[in-house]
């Protein structure tokens, strides 16, 4: 027996030590555990939150026994105030984390290194999630994860709601131990980006300009990009050798584009713009490209962010701007109800090497009301089309190497649409394409975004005259929730700061605002406002310069916001000069302000002012401003003065529109620095269409990069110069 009991804790002896399960509750109990990690070990954080913790996770792990860093419970573990991760060392496994409520001290949230030289290798982060964890300040630049290192993985995480500038998550290659690192990116939810109004909006890099011509070798498959609007490239693809796969794009302004670097494969995809605007496809620039077997379907992008764009490039290029196009492969694609295709793209006196050696076969286009979709801007002789099918398309430029007759589709298991006549040759996805489940990316524990309904899903509040009734039901009121006014006439002493949705609403012109302070309204952050049927004057205000009825916030905001005014009456702005109906501060940004079936009448100052980013660097502060059936009566600044400056063509607005509307005697005043009733500087898109314009200053626009579309049609012009466009070369 003895014999016996000594052999087997002999055998013991020599065995590997069991894995061991430390639960830390504090950092410095988590930092005197990290020190003494071996493979198989786990460190787990204790439920609750974990602030200002910036993590170091550092060890050697083994293949099939890493160390690992989890939550007690996956999701019950915050990250807040000023935190980050960085994870350095071999098979190392994070999971069940989640950042939220802060924003990182450094340039990154998550890092697969500690330090330019101690890198992460066969490392994993999984079941994460990363939720509006943002630097207050909008145009400071930051990243969600940075990738370093080699085969490493980031798979099943969450990352929503990245609203400052800088790239959500990036593959870096800029040492050499980073390159040919066969990074696998899958099964990742990326939630909602708001439009950020600049470039450096990428929800998801590969490489960069300098080493762009370096091969990555990294997979991204299998992940959904949902509602990515945050500029014109989704993706950027600026390395070589990256495969992208079998991901669903739902709704997302931009584009997939190969940016830089050769010899990328972007296959299996499926694009589902639904019908939103800039929803774009796949942009192709470089060597040696393959596109294959994707389906692009409901998208309405043009210029180079439509459904498939095949741009020009520039002789001799330097390595950030753009390599011609040469021995691409775009194959087997469906291109569904879309409504641009764009080829030798961007062509001009710079971008003058049009694309070659490029093949373009069995390629399905449809469009239900056979309209051409398909704009050449240039030479495409050095792309041979074969086997590719139009839907009965009149004046198409394509002809040969199309079928152009009549098709007729139908819905497959899979809810993509195929053509029905099996004699019709193979064109366009296969039979066998699978289509993402949003349920299966991202964690299971967390909830994904629906909608963005921010008016009128809340409560009604009624409320009835008299001093700062309205200001206590605003203070008092949810978000979305709507305020009723009875008639009656309403004083506000208060500045109403609105932080969350909110409905302001009355009868038409029953019930009456004044205001004593220097703005009856200020959108905060997180707050949006819609005012129908209100009647504001400005006769009680302070008689000081510079007011506003409303403004937004002073300071940088990072939550897109909403203005809407209908039926509304604005009068006597003007107990001194320069009050203005609106007013913004710089790093501010509106996704969309609308003024319907209003009047303004008797001020001082302007109406809609979006001009605060003068640094031409491409920031702008507003995407769609509409104005549309309204009245403007003495006015002595500008209806609108927009000003997005700078040679960046990385965003799709501002977008402008007046319709059916009347000024009369506006931009007068002699404060009005603009000298105009309209000033458009750099807006993208434009119609000034059915207007009168009585005794005013003349409608400006300037035009200054990309490729704008300014539409004046239908007006009349009484004691009123002719509208004056400027057309601007910065280059």
């Amino acid at each position: 027996m003895i014999r016996i009991a000594l052999a087997v804790l002999a055998a013991l002896s020599i065995q590997p030590s069991l894995a061991e399960t430390r639960l830390v509750h504090t950092q410095a109990e988590y930092e005197n555990a990290v020190q003494t990690l071996a493979p198989g070990d786990t460190i787990m954080l204790a439920n609750g939150e974990w602030r200002d913790f910036e993590i170091l996770f550092t060890g050697k792990g083994a293949s099939g026994n890493p160390i690992t860093l989890t939550a007690q419970t996956k999701g019950e573990v915050l990250i807040t105030g000023q935190s980050n991760l960085r994870l350095a060392g071999e098979h190392l496994v994070v999971s069940g984390l989640v950042f939220r409520d802060g924003h990182t001290p450094t340039n990154t949230v998550i890092s697969f290194r500690r330090t330019r030289d101690d890198l992460a290798y066969h490392s994993r982060v999984t079941e994460t999630v990363i939720d509006r964890f943002n630097n207050p300040e909008r145009h400071e630049t930051d990243f969600w994860v940075m990738m370093y290192g080699r085969n490493n993985r980031f798979d099943h995480n969450h990352l929503v709601g990245k609203s400052n500038a800088g790239v959500t998550m990036a593959v870096r290659l800029d040492s050499a131990e980073s390159r040919q690192n066969h990074h696998r990116i899958d099964h990742n939810y990326f939630g909602p980006r708001p439009i950020l109004g600049s470039n450096g909006g990428e929800t998801l890099r590969i490489g960069t300009s300098a080493h762009s011509l370096a091969d990555s070798h990294t997979v991204v498959e299998n992940n959904v990009f949902d509602r990515c609007n945050g500029e014109l490239e989704i993706i950027s693809i600026k390395s070589g050798r990256n495969i992208i796969r079998g991901n669903l794009f739902l709704e997302s302004r931009g584009t997939l584009t190969f940016r830089h670097g050769n010899g990328n494969i972007v296959e299996d995809n499926v694009f589902l713009g639904n019908g939103a605007d800039h929803t774009g496809g796949i942009r192709v620039i470089n060597f040696d490209q393959v596109v294959r077997n994707n389906y692009l379907s409901g998208l309405t992008g043009h210029r180079f962010g439509g459904a498939l764009v095949v741009m020009n490039g520039v002789p001799n290029s330097p390595l950030n701007r753009y390599f011609r196009v040469d021995n691409a492969l775009i194959e087997n694609n469906s291109i569904i109800n879309s409504d641009h295709i764009e080829l030798a793209a961007g062509s001009d006196a710079e971008r003058s090497a049009t694309p070659i050696n490029s093949v373009f076969r069995s390629n399905l286009i449809f469009n239900e009301v056979r309209r051409n979709i398909v704009t050449v801007h240039d030479d495409i002789g050095g792309i041979a089309f074969s086997g590719n099918a139009l839907n009965a398309v009149g004046g198409s430029p394509l002809e040969s190497g199309f079928i152009n007759a009549g098709i007729k589709l139908r819905r497959a298991g899979n809810g993509l649409l195929y053509p029905a006549d099996e004699s019709l040759p193979k064109v366009g996805v296969s039979r066998n394409l699978e289509v993402l489940d949003r349920a299966d990316t991202g964690v299971a524990w967390y909830p994904k975004p629906g909608p963005d309904n921010r008016f009128d899903t809340g409560k009604t509040v009624n409320i009835a005259p008299g001093l700062d009734s309205l200001t206590d039901a605003a203070a008092a009121a949810g978000a979305g929730d709507v305020i009723s006014m009875a008639p009656g006439d309403y004083l506000v002493s208060k500045t109403i700061v609105v932080d969350r949705p909110l409905t302001v609403r009355a009868p038409e012109g029953s019930a009456r605002i004044e205001f004593e302070r220097t703005a009856l309204f200020e959108i905060a952050e997180g707050g949006s406002l819609k005012l129908d049927g209100l009647t504001i004057s400005g006769a009680a205000a302070p008689d000081v310069a510079g007011n506003s009825a409303i403004r937004t916030s002073r300071y940088s905001m990072l939550t897109n916001y909403l203005l809407v005014v209908e039926n509304s009456h604005i009068e006597d702005l003007n107990t001194n000069h320069s009050f203005h109906f609106f007013t913004i501060a710089g790093h501010t940004f509106a996704d969309n302000i609308q003024i319907t079936d209003s009047s303004f009448h008797d001020i001082t100052g302007n109406i809609l002012a979006l001009d605060e980013e003068t640094e031409d660097l491409g920031i702008y502060n507003g995407e769609y401003i509409s104005i549309t059936g309204s009245r403007f009566q003495n006015i002595e600044g500008a209806i609108a003065d927009i000003y997005r400056g700078g040679t960046d063509e990385s965003t799709f607005g501002p977008h402008f529109e007046l319709r059916s509307s009347a000024l009369a005697s506006v931009g007068q005043g002699s404060r009005n620095r603009s000298q105009a009733s309209i000033r458009l500087h750099g807006v993208q898109d434009s119609d000034i269409v059915d207007n009168e314009f009585i005794d005013s200053q003349p409608v400006r626009v300037t035009h200054i990069v990309g490729d704008p579309v300014t539409v004046i049609a239908g007006n009349r012009f009484t004691g009123t110069p002719e509208p004056i466009l400027l057309e601007f070369s910065p280059r």
